[in-house]
This record gives structure tokens, sequence and C-alpha cells, in this order.
């Protein structure tokens, strides 16, 4: 089974772009001041000989995608190895199709043996590369896959996720739950997807572990440029009305506090949602239900801009089989690090989770895959930041506005990092700066992701490592 349309790979380049942040940013127990970003372009073929380039992008957040007590040095030295071994892998990769059916056959034949073939040579005791941090590797290359396929065939990506350019429906790559009738023969993404995709999307703005909230809490020793450093000054000058309260997961008489004291600036300034994300350091329902409890009792007006709760619970969701419908009784409960795959979110829910929280880093066919799962379930979704700059941000947002959300989508890259996506804010000057709370998406145009890849003047790194055509 085969279409005119189908591709195949022929070339691929792997360039790694540094990131300092101005502010640090706390992802459980460590510390993000400075991120790599992984960007590949990947050279694409039909049968009549036609080629295109499509680019991918993704920061390499080590302390999300691999938390470990081992030197961050060896973890970030791991990850960029892997995108190396990888940048061969795809374009030895045979398979031919559209970038669904290739992503899709690379993410689960491919992937996990380069995985095992680096875990195996690696000088790290005890320590493996984790699934989620092979998954954001790959996922640079499967984004350029997609954005290489709408190039060459000069359509936006999300117009080809149907039965007109895809081999194979839905159910050759994900079943329904048992206890429904649903079955995916013969439907598409295209049937979950919007048809209307919204060109504004409401932003969430992340109040880090480390965030000032309180002129007293100044140092300074915060940096001195044309942004602000506290809270109100960030709802002020960029018209926010979603907070995501990052907790500690470990300590209910801080996490509470730090609710309360986030939730009564959010209601002076009329923010209208707050989201609470605990870090994955819950082991006990009864820590968040407590929580929320108090907090409706104390404080019923917070409680109320709760939308939704991110996991508060381990990544390792089939390892830490915790019955979460506690939780979820109370409010939204959503995957974020637990879901890897469709195949997670099922468990998921049957755990008592109501949604999901989609990610573009772990790849955008994994991502597509799980929307149309927990769409056909009816479980929520919401599309979640890896701080997204330059490149990364563009598929990060048309995901959210394609899948449709609970309410619009994490956006922080402006936050941490503003300046490096100076020379993408050019073309694109609504999506890297937030404006009366929203985003706006309308310069986003064209095939593929609708980069306008072409237009933006950024000077890239020397490459590190290429493979096959990429002329």
């Amino acid at each position: 089974m085969s279409k005119s349309t189908d591709i195949r790979i022929v070339g691929a380049s792997l360039y790694f772009l540094p990131v300092q942040t101005r502010v640090p940013l706390k992802f459980g127990t460590e510390t993000l001041t400075s991120v790599d970003c992984v960007r590949v372009a990947l050279k694409v073929e039909d049968d009549s000989g036609r080629t295109a380039i499509g680019w991918g992008e993704t920061p390499l957040s080590v302390q999300w995608v691999w938390p470990s007590d081992l030197a961050y040095d060896k973890r970030l030295q791991s990850l960029k190895n892997l995108c190396r071994m990888l940048t061969q892998a795809w374009v030895d990769h045979e398979k031919q199709g559209h970038p669904m059916e290739i992503g899709y056959h690379f993410q689960n034949r491919q992937l996990p043996p380069i995985l095992m073939e680096l875990n195996r040579a690696a000088n790290h005791p005890g320590e493996s590369i984790p699934w989620l941090a092979g998954l954001v590797c790959c996922s640079a290359f499967d984004v350029a896959l997609h954005d290489a396929y709408g190039n060459l065939h000069q359509k936006p990506i999300y117009q080809t996720y149907s039965s007109d350019y895809m081999n194979r429906d839905l159910s050759e790559y994900i079943s329904p739950a048992e206890d429904v009738s649903f079955e995916f023969e013969g439907l598409f993404p295209d049937h979950f997807l919007n048809d209307s995709p919204a060109s504004s999307l409401r932003a969430w703005h992340l109040v880090g572990g480390l965030d000032l909230l309180e002129p007293s809490e100044l140092t300074g020793t915060e940096p001195d440029d044309d942004y602000p450093v506290l809270l109100r000054d960030w709802i002020q000058r960029d018209g926010l009305k979603c907070l995501k309260i990052k907790l500690r997961g470990n300590d209910s008489t801080i996490d509470y506090q730090r609710l309360v004291d986030i939730g009564k600036i959010a209601v002076e300034y009329d923010v209208d949602w707050l989201t609470t994300d605990f870090n994955c350091t819950v082991m006990d329902p009864d820590y968040v239900n407590e929580i929320l409890d108090r907090l409706c009792d104390e404080h019923p007006r917070i409680y109320g801009m709760v939308l939704y709760v991110e996991q508060p619970f381990p990544y390792e969701l089939e390892e830490h089989r915790i019955d979460v419908h506690s939780v979820s009784a109370r409010k939204p409960l959503f995957l974020d690090e637990s879901a890897h795959d469709w195949r997670l979110v099922k468990i998921g829910r049957q755990l008592g989770w109501t949604g999901v929280a989609l990610k573009t880093c772990k790849t955008q066919t994994g991502a597509i895959l799980s929307a149309c799962w927990a769409k056909a379930h009816g479980m929520t979704l919401m599309v979640q930041d890896l701080t997204n700059p330059m490149l990364a941000q563009i598929p990060h947002l048309l995901l959210a506005a394609h899948t449709g959300t609970i309410m619009g989508v994490e956006t922080n890259s402006m936050q941490f990092y503003p300046e490096a996506s100076s020379a993408e804010a050019i073309i694109h000057p609504g999506i890297y700066q937030r404006k009366n709370g929203n985003l706006d998406l309308s310069t986003i145009q064209g095939p593929g992701f609708g980069y306008r890849h072409e237009e933006i003047k950024r000077t890239l790194p020397e490459v590190d490592v290429t493979a096959g055509d990429i002329c």
C-alpha cells in the first residue's frame, strides 16, 4: 500500500544552539540556567525525485528529561551523542510513506535498540538514558520530517493528516480501551483535529519555584534589562490571564502558602485561571487532596480559579500505578511527564486521570496519536511548554491550535530567554510576545509548519554532524 505522495529520508544535518537563561528555572530538585537546543535539517525525496528540506528543533532540557544525581555535563553529553547517532539512523531508515508512518516506525523499531546500544557503551553505572530523553532527542528529527513533507507538497502539514495522504488509518497505530465500543478503523487524525484552528491562543505564564512575588524578595542581583522580574509586573506588562504555579510536592505547608500568595495576586489583577504543577514528587493522592480541600474551605475564590492539576505523581506510571480518582473528583487531572505515548495515556485513564498534556518534544507523531486516542475517550487536552524558543515555539503552538485545549497554551520562553528568539520574532512578533494575555499566530503561514524559514535571518553555528545528501 503506497501513494505517490510518499517520501523517504535522504539527508540530515544536526546543530546545537546554546541558550543562557536570564533567570533560573527550577525543575524538581534541579535548576536550569542554560540549555542546548538541538536543531535538525532533514531532506526528503519522493519517487519522482523531487526533494525538500524540513526543520525541527527542541531544547535538550536535561533536568526535565533525565532527573538524576549524575553530573549534568555527563547527562548532556550523552544526549548530544544520542542526537549524533540519530542523525545517521534517520538517514539509514528505509521506511517510505507519510511522516506519521515513518515517524511511528522509527520510534517503535529503531529508537529502542539505539538507546540500548548507547546505554551499554556509556560509563554510567546504574544509570540509563530514560525513554523520555530518547523521545526528546528524536523529536527534532520527527518534527523536521513532518515539516519537510509539507514543504515538498506545498501544504500546511496539518492538512495532510487525512486519507488523501496517509496510507494507513488510525487502527494501525492505536487501539481503544476495553471498556468502550469505539473503533479506529477508517478514521484518520483529521477526524479529531480542528477544521478551523485558532489564530489566537490564551497564554499561560509559568510562576517558577524561584520566581519572585514581592519587592521585599529582591536582592539586587536580578537582571537589569527591559523584562519584568516580579509577578505583578509580568501580569501588567503582558495582560496575563492564566498562571501555572510550580510547587514543591514535598512540603504541603510551603506549597499551600505559595498557592495562596500567588492566588491573591491573581485575584488582585483579575487573572482568570490558575493551575498547579507539583513537580512529580507526590506519592500519596491525599497530599494533593488536603491542599485542594483546605483551599476550597479557606479561599474558595482561588480554589475556583484552579482549572486543572498537572501531574503531581512520579514519571514512571507503570511502576507507580497510583489510583488518582480522588484527585480527579476534585479537579481535572492531567498527565504530562508520564504521557510518553497513547498506551500510557490508556493506563492513566484506568487510574483516574482525566486529561493529557501534550508536548511536541515527545515527537509530533506521538503527540498526534495521543491526542486522537484521548479525544476519542473523552479526555481533555492541554499543550504544555518545554520553554520552547526559536523554531521550537511554532509546532508547539500549532499543536494547541489544531488539537484544541482546555484553555490556550503554556508559553514561557519569553520569561527565561526572550532574546534567544529575536531573529524569529522579526517575522513572527505575535508568538514571542504576549499581548492582552494572548499569542497571535496569524503570521504562521505556508507549507510545513509555516516557519517561513527562509525569511528568518538567523546565523546558525557550525554543523555538528551531517549524514546522507543534504545539499
